[in-house]
């Protein structure tokens, strides 16, 4: 049961920077909304982002499959790292008691970031990875 269930949380965690990434690249205006609103900005130019996002897909690919896990893991920490970090608001706060632009939907990216590091801490126990010891 352990290797399907670390099988199935690499996957879905994979696939999520893949839908990240792809919203990037295929929808620019949406992602420009996200870089400016929660970080500061950054990658706020067209072919930046799309190149990020290709670049997040590529990623998510490989955590998806299991692909040179040593490096890809420790990139997909510090994306979901981010994340977490740009609503964190909404992670202390998540009813808006304190902070009015907190939102109760982005909590899950605490959850996303503790699996990221989960998949770190098991990753010699996830036989159906592609490059499995």
């Amino acid at each position: 049961m352990k290797i399907w269930t670390l099988m199935l949380l690499r996957v879905s965690l994979g696939w999520l920077l893949v839908i990240w990434g792809a919203d990037k690249v295929f929808n620019v205006e949406h992602g420009m909304a996200v870089a400016n609103k929660f970080y500061f900005g950054l990658l706020a130019a067209e072919s930046a982002l799309q190149v990020a996002g290709v670049l997040q897909m590529l990623i998510g690919l490989a955590v998806v499959v299991g692909f040179a896990r040593r490096w890809v893991y420790p990139v997909q920490v510090l994306l979901n790292g981010a994340s977490l970090l740009a609503v964190m608001q909404s992670v202390i706060d998540p009813w808006g008691w304190v902070f009015a632009d907190s939102n109760a939907l982005f909590y899950p990216s605490l959850i996303i970031f503790a699996a990221s590091l989960l998949l770190i801490a098991f990753r010699d126990e996830d036989r159906l990875a592609l490059d499995r010891s």
